[in-house]
């Protein structure tokens, strides 16, 4: 979100200090419309069926990361509280240009999308102040607090120079976007949610990883999970894993960092996910404790938490601990983790008709 991530030019995951919603995105949404102004024409590649391939490649991996978004929005800024030292103020958007996407899918983001030299927005997160300001996917960004935005190669970290201080010092944000060929000027208010960047990872195991920092779920996981109830399990999961600091306390974080960084790359390197990928197993009692605070996320981000068990179930029963690359692999302690769930289901069904907050 808010915070200057380190910028891994291998990978396709890059994310742009202090715009963030929490996010780092793998490929942006459609854009409404062209980003044109003080830009030069340029003439569209061949479509080759490789570049087709790379095109269709970009846009599956777009309305992936765009269901992450959506889920993930009420998570992360309905629990600020509970996120307690990564709770950060946050514009609540990403950018890119077309040079965040390596090799050969440089031109395929400026045919997929319209990329070119100048940041353009790939995420608005809903509910943050982005997105009340009326920011939308597609808007290029031109100035921020009257400083022209760099564009080109370095255009990312260049931004991220100009906004962090300006993020740190005041409440609202002059923002000056160009859409469709016209520039407009809009304010965009800070918005306090937990500074966790959520990442695609391109993947079909069944699988989801915490460093401390991120939360990556992998293709294979989001096309497992029925409906955005299942998939705030998982994502809640691990940001309460983040919270609670499991990554670190286990000696997990920089192997569990090196899966992300390679599984964030359009074309990872599938001999990283052979056995457990060197990552411990979780101890049964930091599984229950991430299970009974995401139980608490859930609840105050409006998502249904009844069925939390049983998808956990589910998944053990589908992909079992047998199956090293999995998530049951790596949090094997089941039983523990339903009964955890299920006595917090009820505590905070308790508290509800109580009407006391929704605090662990």
């Amino acid at each position: 979100m808010s915070r200057i991530h380190r910028l891994r030019p291998a990978a396709l995951g890059i994310t742009v200090a202090l715009l963030l919603s929490a996010c780092a995105t793998q490929a942006p949404m459609k854009p409404t419309g062209p980003s044109t102004a003080a830009q030069p024409t340029r003439e569209a590649p061949a479509m080759t069926p490789q570049m087709a391939a790379n095109v269709e490649t970009l846009t599956r991996m777009a309305a992936l990361q765009e269901r992450l978004y959506h889920v993930a929005a009420p998570l992360l800024i309905e629990n600020a509280e509970l996120c307690k030292t990564h709770a950060r103020n946050l514009l609540g958007f990403t950018a890119k240009n077309r040079y965040s996407y390596p090799g050969e899918y440089n031109e395929a983001a400026h045919v997929a999308f319209g990329m070119d030299e100048r940041l353009q927005v790939t995420e608005v997160l809903a509910g943050s102040g982005a997105a009340r300001a009326g920011l939308k996917v597609g808007d290029g960004l031109v100035a921020a607090g009257a400083k022209p935005l760099p564009t080109g190669r370095h255009a990312l970290s260049g931004a991220g120079a100009i906004f962090a201080p300006l993020v740190a010092s005041q409440a609202a944000l002059p923002l000056t976007i160009e859409r469709k060929g016209a520039t407009r000027e809009l304010t965009i208010p800070v918005t306090r949610a937990c500074a966790y960047a959520i990442e695609l990872g391109n993947a079909d195991n069944v699988n989801s990883y915490a460093d401390g920092q991120r939360i990556m779920v992998t293709r294979g996981m989001i096309e497992f999970t029925r409906g955005d109830d299942e998939l705030a399990y998982v994502l809640a999961t691990g940001l309460a894993h983040n919270v609670l600091g499991h990554a670190a306390a286990q000696r997990n974080s920089a192997t569990i960092g090196s899966i992300i960084d390679n599984l964030v790359r359009v074309k990872p390197d599938d001999s990283m996910l052979i056995g457990s990928g060197g990552i411990k197993a979780m101890p049964a009692d930091m599984d229950a404790q991430a299970d009974r605070l995401a139980v608490y996320m859930l609840a105050r981000a409006g998502y249904n938490i009844d069925g939390d068990d049983n998808f956990w179930k589910r998944l053990a029963t589908t992909v079992p601990a047998t199956v090293l690359n999995g998530y049951t692999a790596n949090h094997p302690a089941v039983d523990a983790r339903v009964a955890a769930i299920n006595r917090t289901v009820a505590e905070v069904k308790t508290k509800r008709s109580a009407r006391k907050p929704l605090v662990p």
